[in-house]
């Protein structure tokens, strides 16, 4: 049985390209530039590319990039943007619980949760980590994006204080406090015209959470903005009304 977001992303490609988070590439990918110094011969690598949205534009800006990804589907829709946009994409299936590229990249982007923290078991989204870790040469980063569990644990905890009627109403929501999982119903329309409801399930993180784990993994230093989409920056101090993080670990 497949679970919740191999089923999202077969025969999904196109219509995730069509999704509101996709415009702000362009700029998402000018912060990564900055983050290696414009560096072109920095070695690239993109977990969980999808339709390859980062790496075609890195691409196209003389970047090397390799990228990989659980859905075939969303791996041919990277190549045909890559063949329509002048450039070879190398990209290949392949899991990211189970990888290791043998320190052989400058830097890791998992944007836009492309693999972590989708994975049903917190051990499984560790492996994640893991497998970039061991990926990236010494002195090398990981930049990604993760579900913050700020936002629904501030706004959980705030809705219960706040209600004045006497009912349970945390009892109602999503979040789960005590795994920080997120069940939710998505329902969509793929690209062959079949509307579909799937019950996804997300893992949430905590400042201290994350920064522990890269660092018991042999990350060095943890930096932790706000994500926002299209906007990413330095300045934008993490706080409780931003739904993702945006992490920068230094080997």
């Amino acid at each position: 049985m497949k679970q919740w977001y191999e089923e999202l992303f077969t025969n999904y490609a196109n219509s995730y390209d069509k999704e509101v988070f996709t415009a702000g590439t362009l700029k998402e990918v000018d912060f990564i530039e900055n983050e290696i110094n414009f560096d072109k011969s920095k070695k690239i690598l993109d977990i969980g590319c999808g339709t390859g949205r980062h790496s075609i534009e890195l691409l196209k800006r003389g970047y090397i990039v390799h990228g990989f990804d659980l859905s075939e589907d969303q791996l041919s829709k990277a190549r045909e943007k890559a063949k329509a946009s002048g450039v070879v994409f190398e990209c290949e299936k392949k899991d990211a619980r189970n990888f290791d590229y043998n320190y052989k990249f400058d830097l890791g982007i998992m944007i836009c949760e492309g693999a972590f923290p989708l994975m049903e078991t917190d051990e499984m989204n560790f492996a994640i980590l893991q497998n970039a870790y061991k990926s990236i040469k010494p002195d090398g980063k990981l930049i990604f994006t993760t579900l913050n569990g700020l936002f629904p644990l501030f706004h959980s905890v705030k809705d219960f204080m706040n209600n004045t009627d006497g009912s349970e109403r945390t009892k109602e929501n999503s979040f789960d406090l005590m795994t920080f999982r997120d069940h939710s119903l998505f329902e969509f329309v793929d690209d062959a015209g079949v509307k579909k409801v799937l019950t996804c399930n997300e893992r949430y993180y905590v400042p201290s959470e994350i920064t522990w784990l890269l660092k018991s993994i042999g990350f060095v230093y943890v930096e932790l903005f706000g994500a926002k989409i299209g906007a990413f920056s330095r300045s934008d101090k993490l706080t409780t009304e931003d739904f993702e993080m945006l992490v920068i670990a230094h080997k």
